[in-house]
């Protein structure tokens, strides 16, 4: 009979051993926010502020030549929560999470992640803040060429010195709170959708991020995919204690897992609050969104000139 799947168990035994491993090569590498903590007379704004938010998003502003994505864009994503950033596609929620990241650089304003400017670090910072983030992209971005196991086991490869019985075991443990580890030696092209979406996942969360950022998670799944997902991000989330942040477009998917949201349109927020607080709002823009109504301040016919004098245009 084959083994039953049991996520809370696996989730919290996975991280409990792969804390008490990886704290061997932690010891000699300095935390950005100890090395970035200020003076004593702002150690206690420091330390209220480090308390509430993972990242302070503060008069963002970003545009691609002439188009503006982003004008004077404020948000705060709480540490230990899901918040979500939905919206109309189009409206740079993935570009959001490259700016987060620091791919991208702002026009104007700041990023704050984990005590980090990310649009005013040094190399060497957001090399190091990065490897505090997780990612799971749209498409899984699995490397093709190599198995399921491989894939997962890259990071820690590419950014510890950690001996390879160490590496199995993690590998093994991130796969099993996944519900994978039976499938370690498959390639990408054998995986379903959902099966590739959860070995992604857990090569997010191998390095034992403090935030994951999630890229559409659940485009693309089949109602048994997106349960597994909505509970796999859920858990992770509240057992290893993570900041998690979802850009999504799937209102009722998003609703169902999300502690705060973010509506963003036309380069600024919306409507804001916990899930139903934003479907209560009294934004026609927000309740067109999030009801998904044919017909609204996003009106269903692209602007054109009148009807009539259109056809009758044709016939001169």
């Amino acid at each position: 009979m084959s083994e039953s799947f049991q996520p809370n168990q696996s989730l919290v035994s996975s991280a409990n051993l792969e804390n008490a491993r990886l704290n061997l090569i932690r010891e000699d590498q300095p935390r950005i926010r100890d090395a970035a903590a200020p003076e004593p007379a702002t150690l206690n704004q420091w330390i209220e502020a480090e308390a509430e938010n993972y990242v302070e998003i503060q008069n963002l502003s970003f545009q691609r030549g002439s188009r503006i994505i982003y004008d004077d864009l404020t948000m705060s994503f709480p540490k230990g929560k899901v918040t979500a950033v939905m919206g109309p596609s189009g409206t740079g929620k993935t570009t959001l999470l490259k700016l987060m990241g620091g791919q991208l650089q702002p026009t104007s304003g700041s990023i704050i992640v984990a005590g980090v400017d990310v649009a005013r670090a040094s190399r060497t910072e957001l090399f190091d803040v990065r490897k505090r983030m997780g990612m799971l992209f749209q498409s899984g971005a699995l490397f093709s060429d190599l198995s399921v196991y491989e894939n997962v086991a890259f990071p820690l490869r590419a950014h510890t010195e950690l001996p390879e019985d160490m590496i199995r075991d993690i590998v093994l443990m991130k796969l099993h709170s996944v519900g994978l580890r039976g499938a370690r030696e498959l390639m990408p092209s054998e995986l379903s959708g959902g099966m590739a979406r959860r070995v992604a996942l857990a090569r997010a969360i191998v390095l034992d991020p403090e935030m994951v950022m999630y890229d559409e998670p659940f485009t693309g799944q089949d109602p048994i995919s997106m349960s597994v997902l909505l509970q796999l991000i859920r858990l992770l989330n509240d057992t290893l204690e993570l900041t998690s942040i979802i850009v999504s477009h799937d209102v009722q998917e998003t609703l169902d897992i999300a502690d705060y949201l973010y509506i963003i349109a036309d380069g600024r927020v919306i409507g804001q609050g916990e899930p139903k607080e934003v479907m209560n709002s009294d934004s026609a823009l927000v309740q067109q969104f999030m009801l998904g109504l044919p017909d609204g301040p996003v009106p269903f016919h692209f602007p054109s000139q009148n009807y009539r004098d259109d056809i009758l245009e044709g016939r001169h």
